[in-house]
């Protein structure tokens, strides 16, 4: 599944086509992905502006010019594709995307000149209306943690959170609920920049007197630079052809240990990379540079 820097890839993709455009029309062709589309879900679409197409998490939201946001996630194998007589994917995936038209589920026809279709074989994705006063508090909403990229998310916040916490550090970091967007990639790419083991118990994050410790504080700049790092270079699984150079999305070139069983630790520790499952997910690390 997508992970944020790849649903920030692909927002950033969008936002110069969708940003300012009027939907001059709207085709859903099938009732449902995830989740039903909303009553009347094309209708209440036709004719409004997108005035902002933000992210939370891993849901794109494209705020309307009549108060509503058209929120969308990618599921698992969701994709958006860009068309201006020539077809072009903020977003294409370095694992390969279907290009069968039968996927093409929803379409939308732009006043910039564009058309953007969302393709979706699995149908994990989805897309909801929800009203803009209301959307922090939808159950979509209401429970996630902080944006890691944000001032919000520091070493004390993620101490309070964890520092009661049975669960492994893996297990606490991958919860939606201590921070917002990180998924399996990311978590173990961090982990090993801030030198922690993910068996090591969450709690470990805070002393005592619940105040963040030196494990918090390196764990929190790792977050950062790594999503950063990603980020910059397009993500880890993602193409973006809006991208002035068109240069490719190439995280997953720079991966220290995601998906490197085996393989020797970038330290040069001795160490080799190993592979084991916590909670139905493979998390790889470094048993020497890993405490």
């Amino acid at each position: 599944m997508p992970e944020l820097p790849e649903v920030e890839t692909v927002r950033r993709g969008l936002e110069p086509v969708m940003v300012g455009a009027k939907l001059l029309s709207v085709e859903a062709r099938r009732g449902d992905l995830r989740w039903p589309f909303p009553k009347n879900f094309a209708a209440r679409l036709t004719g409004r502006r997108i005035e902002r197409l933000g992210r939370r998490a891993k849901y794109l939201l494209a705020e309307l010019d009549d108060g509503e946001v058209l929120v969308m996630h990618l599921g698992m194998s969701g994709s958006f594709r860009i068309s201006h007589g020539d077809d072009k994917a903020p977003g294409q995936f370095h694992l390969a995307r279907s290009k069968d038209g039968a996927h093409d589920h929803v379409v939308f026809h732009l006043s910039s000149g564009a058309t953007v279709t969302f393709n979706d074989p699995r149908r994990f994705g989805a897309m909801l209306l929800i009203p803009r006063a209301k959307l922090a508090e939808h159950k979509l909403f209401c429970a996630l943690g902080p944006e890691p990229l944000d001032a919000a998310f520091e070493a004390a916040a993620l101490a309070r959170v964890t520092h009661r916490k049975k669960t492994s550090l893996k297990a606490a970091l991958s919860d939606q609920r201590v921070v917002a967007g990180l998924g399996n990639i990311y978590v173990c790419e961090a982990l090993h920049r801030a030198r922690l083991s993910p068996r090591r118990r969450a709690s470990n994050l805070a002393d005592r007197a619940g105040k963040p410790t030196a494990a918090a504080r390196d764990l929190v700049k790792a977050i950062k630079a790594v999503l950063g790092d990603a980020i910059a270079a397009g993500g880890s699984t993602l193409r973006d052809y809006v991208k002035a150079d068109g240069e490719l999305g190439d995280f997953q070139h720079r991966f220290r240990v995601y998906d490197r069983e085996g393989a020797p630790c970038p330290r040069r520790d001795g160490g080799r990379i190993r592979r084991i499952v916590q909670g139905a997910r493979s998390t790889f690390y470094c048993p020497v540079c890993q405490r």
